[in-house]
């Protein structure tokens, strides 16, 4: 026995091993998958969001930037993924990850995703995907009737007929607006007379055939920032997403949504889209879509929702009033990976006139001839995987009651936090949750008497020194690793629209308890104490005493 280690060796017959499914349940490969099955329940299972590791310290464990000269086993590299990546990963399905917009997966979605892996179908063309191109097509008529409620007859005729697309599957949210504003800016510009049309000339032309300096996107301050990626994209250039004001509630304002597109008329720029908001990314609040809609149809202008995490909202019936209006839209993106519960990766949008997609069809002789039921035609994307599997696994199984439970109970949870934060003395409710996403921060009773009463310079101030204590107490926070919540930057009203940081969280996940949410602002009260904030404390309180010893509050008034 020499004792040295067995390498792996690449040949004919080895790489002929790695291609074939094995067929003992007792074979290496079978072992291993059972190894990695066992240490990803116990890592979903625990209750630590990430393990206190610096970043710059796991980089070392991918710092080799030359490719193998020699094989690995798989074993080797399965234990390496195990010890150096899954170990190091955030875990985004435990119940105290409430930060961002990822949450825990439904368990069936694990083996049911391995059928999708392993037939590795491209939905690009039928002849790489067959059952998984009517799947598809079936996933959008199914998100369609969510919105749009149109009736049996109306998806006999137009789900799958090849001709036409009620929407397209994309990798997330931002492909999906993109995809929707794509549309919106060839139709804007459509073929007349001499003109072929923007898709065939360009831009340019199509600005000089119809008279226009220019083209914008409307949308509202709150709006994400896929859409100015899309005016990038589109040619547009960032400056022609317009944003509007908002009011008090996040919600844009239609009065100044009017006029700004009066205002973009007189300057001979064509409103291209005007875009609403179903769920703002920062505090989950939706717009008025109903008169919005009104507004884009009196200027000619493509109506896009941006539905990306409200638009499930619709499951519920006690709540799928907030979007009232939304089915007045053109298109309306959703994404699957965030409220429909399905492995991240991707989103959808779809159109309420069949017709839409064909304003960005493109055909190929090789592969998505004109008349093929091909949805690859009318997708910015080309090569795509079977995601659409996922979608209707979860439409199925959980079925429009199941969704509605999760919604409800997300908005009800909500709604119980901000009044936990409410009747807390050291903490301030920023924004009251309109479906499942609020902000707050730090700020003792005290600190928020005198911001009552505090003049804008004060009130600077005071602010400021809130900023860096609560910027701290979020970064502490994840590093503890126990808890996450998210930071975001607003402009309340009431503090003469300074910028203020606050704290973000997002209530999604179904195992997220009350006693959670407590152990959560436990914890952040404990922060405040830490002494490496402690001189910032003490000079937020003396600032505090300072505005409060005023005799009157003229200032502010003033």
């Amino acid at each position: 026995m020499t004792g040295k280690k067995k390498s792996a060796q690449a040949s004919v017959e080895a790489m002929y091993r790695v291609f074939t499914v094995p067929e003992a349940p007792e074979s290496t490969l079978s072992r291993i998958d059972q190894n990695i099955s066992r240490n990803l329940a116990g890592f979903l299972q625990e209750h630590i969001v990430a393990v206190e590791r610096d970043l710059s310290d796991v980089e070392k464990d991918f710092s080799d930037y030359s490719i193998p000269e020699k094989p690995v086993f798989v074993s080797e590299q399965a234990q390496f993924l195990l010890d150096k990546l899954v170990a190091n990963s955030v875990h985004t399905a435990s119940p105290a990850f409430i930060g961002h917009m990822t949450s825990a997966l439904p368990y069936f979605m694990l083996p049911l995703s391995k059928i999708m892996i392993a037939l590795n179908q491209n939905l690009v063309k039928t002849e790489t995907s067959k059952a998984f191109t009517p799947m598809e097509r079936q996933v959008l008529g199914m998100i369609h009737r969510l919105v749009y409620q149109e009736d049996g007859a109306f998806y006999r005729k137009w789900m799958h007929d090849p001709r036409y697309a009620l929407g397209a599957m994309c990798s997330g949210g931002t492909v999906a607006n993109l995809t929707a504003l794509w549309v919106a800016r060839n139709r804007a510009f459509p073929a007349e007379g001499s003109f072929r049309g923007l898709h065939q000339e360009g831009l340019f032309r199509a600005l000089k055939y119809y008279g226009y300096e220019g083209a914008a996107i409307v949308v509202s301050r709150r709006g994400h920032y896929s859409l100015r990626k899309a005016a990038d994209v589109l040619g547009l250039g960032r400056e022609s997403l317009i944003p509007v004001d908002t009011d008090d509630e996040n919600r844009i304002n239609t009065d100044a949504l009017r006029d700004k597109c009066l205002e973009l008329q007189r300057q001979k720029i064509k409103v291209m889209a005007i875009c609403g908001v179903a769920g703002t990314t920062e505090t989950g609040n939706v717009d008025p879509l109903d008169a919005m809609a009104d507004i884009a149809r009196e200027f000619g202008a493509h109506f896009h929702v941006d539905a990306a995490w409200g638009g499930p909202t619709l499951f519920s019936r006690t709540y799928k009033h907030l979007l009232r209006g939304i089915e007045k839209a053109d298109s309306v993106t959703f994404d699957a990976h965030k409220q429909l519960y399905v492995p991240m990766g991707v989103g959808l949008v779809v159109f309420r006139d069949p017709s839409l997609a064909s304003a960005v069809e493109h055909h190929a002789q090789y592969i998505i001839r004109k008349g093929s039921r091909d949805l690859g035609s009318t997708t910015l994307e080309g090569s795509r995987p079977g995601m659409s599997m996922l979608i209707h696994s979860g439409l199925k199984i959980l079925a429009r009651e199941g969704y509605e439970i999760l919604i409800d109970q997300g908005i009800e949870k909500a709604k119980t936090f901000a009044d936990m934060i409410e009747a807390e003395p050291d903490f301030e409710l920023i924004t009251r949750p309109e479906l499942n996403i609020l902000t707050y921060r730090y700020c003792p009773e005290k600190v928020r008497e005198a911001l009552a009463i505090a003049d804008p310079l004060q009130a600077e101030k005071l602010n400021t020194c809130l900023n860096r204590i609560t910027k701290f107490i979020q970064k502490t926070q994840r590093e503890r690793g126990k808890a996450f919540v998210s930071r975001t930057r607003l402009e309340p009203a009431r503090y003469f629209n300074f910028p203020c940081i606050v704290f973000r969280v997002v209530l999604a996940n179904p195992l997220t308890t009350k006693e959670i949410l407590t152990d959560i602002l436990v914890e952040q009260r404990e922060l405040s104490r830490d002494e490496g904030i402690e001189d910032e404390i003490s000079i937020l309180h003396q600032m505090a005493d300072a505005v409060l010893r005023q005799t009157t509050p003229s200032a502010r008034q003033a």
